[in-house]
């Protein structure tokens, strides 16, 4: 009993220096957010603050974690809009990213900044969802780029288009840039007018890579050695002709 206890004051300790961190954040900027502030807002020594988080950096992941997943929950209770369609799904997702990159300008250029040692645990878990995203589009045989093609082009896009944003006053911002940047990601990875099922070579082995992992009478041995053999037709079709790499 007196462990959990321990647990859970420890858990309630953790919580209260990510809010207090959070709220700095959000109302006086990322200089606000230091060591000392941050302890002090919260109620607790600065030590307290490396044990928990290891340093600064370990903080703000913390921090980006703990505002994004309750940006996402809200807009997952207050949305009507379904996505049972995979475009429709990527087109929620992409807007997601772009308002809360809005709405959270401070927290979205520290854990977007070049440079990291390695990237936020919030951005890895992000590009995890759009993974499952691309997944789908892949499934239905609509990708003419390869899965991890089209993953780079739309998380770049995506970061570039909020850091543009932000670059420009709140009242002088075009925000049909993120829809329009959209389309024009879409047109780069989307076959124009997809078949059921497709009938473009690379289309086909995109296609064909879902679902791999499922195909029955195979040893896991088999499997690796067709998904080598798939990915090296895939370069080779990035390629093209003159054997350098399509853009």
């Amino acid at each position: 009993m007196v462990q959990g206890q321990g647990v859970g004051v420890r858990g309630d300790v953790r919580t209260s220096i990510v809010e207090a961190a959070a709220r700095l954040l959000r109302e006086d900027g990322v200089r606000a957010v230091t060591t000392r502030g941050v302890a002090e807002a919260a109620g607790v020594q600065p030590p307290t603050i490396y044990r928990f988080f290891g340093d600064k950096d370990g903080l703000i992941d913390a921090v980006a974690e703990h505002v994004m997943a309750t940006y996402v929950a809200a807009k997952a209770v207050t949305t009507s809009e379904t996505a049972d369609d995979p475009v429709t799904d990527l087109r929620l997702g992409w807007r997601t990213h772009v308002e809360f990159g809005l709405a959270n300008p401070e927290l979205y250029a520290l854990i977007a900044t070049p440079g990291r040692s390695e990237p936020s645990p919030a951005t890895t878990a992000g590009i995890e969802v759009l993974r499952t995203r691309v997944r789908r589009l892949a499934a239905a045989g609509l990708l003419k780029v390869d899965e991890q093609r089209a993953v780079a082009m739309i998380h770049a896009a995506g970061t570039g288009t909020v850091l543009s944003l932000l670059d420009v006053p709140p009242a002088a911002r075009d925000l049909g840039l993120a829809d329009a940047m959209f389309d024009a990601v879409l047109g780069g990875i989307l076959e124009t007018a997809p078949a059921a099922p497709a009938s473009n070579t690379s289309s086909v082995a995109i296609t064909f890579g879902t679902v791999l992992p499922s195909l029955p009478a195979l040893t896991d041995a088999e499997r690796t050695l067709m998904a080598e053999w798939l990915e090296r037709s895939l370069a080779a079709l990035r390629a093209g002709p003159t054997g350098t790499a399509r853009q």
